[in-house]
């Protein structure tokens, strides 16, 4: 879940109508299923990243096992690929894996999956986890239903490892502003305690046959893109992640390092439609069209104003730096199903583009291992990416 901005208001203003705005409103995180959820905690300014590396040398991740072929160096004078990554919060709902995956495999892609860690917790077990300061078994987003549920879940998240699909963190208990002590204020201390016990979800699931190498989680998005980053990213970098994709750019840009972690922000761009500067995640989008309102019979046009947004937003990077695009969603039927549909419309149209790549962070970053530094450098220094 994402922040929402407006075109024809300045900075400032949109910046304190959001925040009153988004104090009143709040937004939703979807369950496991199909169902939207209960409302979630409010949702601040997300930060904007500024675009420049902090001192702190790069993290690095193991090389692909058997790598494809655009994972290589390009050459003098060749652009690199058109990387475009698609990422779901929460990550858990059977009925959106099983279209997304088909879909994947036709168009050659791999997504990523943010799992939210309480899905793998069974609702009668809901006391072993004990959110940074809140009562043991309180969850924003509830919990993972029966042990049937969470043993059909595993189930299916093993077919998505399995098919080449990553699966980083959305966290555990979902706290955003409103609920506290919330994500925003976490020290440190209270972000090794989160991530300890995703960690040991983690495990636990393993013991029931989660094929999830905790090795392999490298990264993920903060509940409601809040966090104090100077507290947030040692925890996270204590833990062996090495990306973070909570933060938010004006116009697509590359990667760069923040504190020690790689950052994909999501892009803040223009909704052709509206006339609109949109964060480009589908909560963002809904609110920006309707005020985030339940209306089924406006999904056709949802779809297709999102689709024309995200085939915008590729080109003007395509024919520009292009840095990879980060479309950022949730497993929902939001508006009818209108932004399900949109992504899973443009993830078979875009993927089998020529020079286009579908990838997981963590091969964007193994792709970025293989690049001379110089050239790096020379793309990120490329003026953002705005439709």
């Amino acid at each position: 879940m994402g922040v929402k901005r407006w075109g024809w208001l300045s900075t400032g203003v949109a910046l304190a109508l959001t925040l009153v705005v988004l104090a009143v409103l709040g937004a939703r995180e979807p369950r496991p299923g199909n169902d939207v959820g209960d409302l979630a905690a409010p949702l601040p300014m997300a930060p904007r990243t500024s675009g420049t590396s902090t001192a702190a040398a790069p993290p690095t991740v193991p090389p692909a096992a058997t790598p494809p072929p655009w994972m290589r160096r390009v050459q003098p004078g060749e652009k690199p690929p058109q990387f475009v990554l698609f990422s779901f919060d929460g990550a858990a709902s059977k009925p959106h894996w099983d279209r997304i995956m088909p879909i994947a495999r036709r168009s050659g892609a791999h997504v990523t999956g943010l799992l939210s860690g309480v899905y793998l917790v069974a609702n009668q077990d809901g006391g072993t986890y004990t959110g940074p300061g809140h009562r043991p078994g309180k969850s924003s987003i509830g919990f993972g239903g029966t042990p049937a549920d969470v043993a059909l879940r595993i189930g299916y998240l093993n077919d998505a490892i399995d098919a080449g699909h990553e699966i980083g963190t959305h966290y555990n208990g979902h706290f955003c502003q409103g609920d506290e002590p919330n994500v925003g204020t976490w020290t440190t201390e209270q972000w090794d305690r989160e991530l300890d016990q995703f960690f040991e979800i983690v495990e636990r699931a393993r013991q029931q046959g989660f094929k999830l190498d905790p090795a392999a989680v490298r990264g993920g998005r903060t509940p409601c893109l809040e966090g104090v980053w100077e507290q947030a990213f040692p925890a996270m970098r204590a833990h062996g992640l090495a990306y973070d994709t909570s933060h938010v750019s004006l116009g697509v840009v590359w990667p760069t390092v923040q504190h020690g972690m790689w950052e994909f922000p999501m892009p803040e761009v223009r909704v052709p439609a509206l006339g609109k500067q949109v964060v480009m995640m589908d909560f963002n989008l809904w609110y920006a069209l309707n005020g985030a309102k339940d209306e089924p019979d406006h999904s056709g046009d949802y779809t297709r104003i999102v689709l024309d947004t995200y085939r915008s937003v590729y080109q003007a990077a395509f024919n520009g730096n292009r840095a990879p695009v980060v479309i950022g969603n949730h497993f929902n039927e939001w508006a009818g199903g209108a932004f399900s549909r949109a992504v899973e419309g443009f993830l078979g149209e875009v993927c089998v583009r020529p020079e286009t790549v579908c990838a997981t962070y963590t091969e964007v970053i193994q792709w970025m291992q293989l690049q001379d530094p110089v050239v790096l450098e020379q793309l990120r220094r490329m003026p953002p990416a705005r439709n």
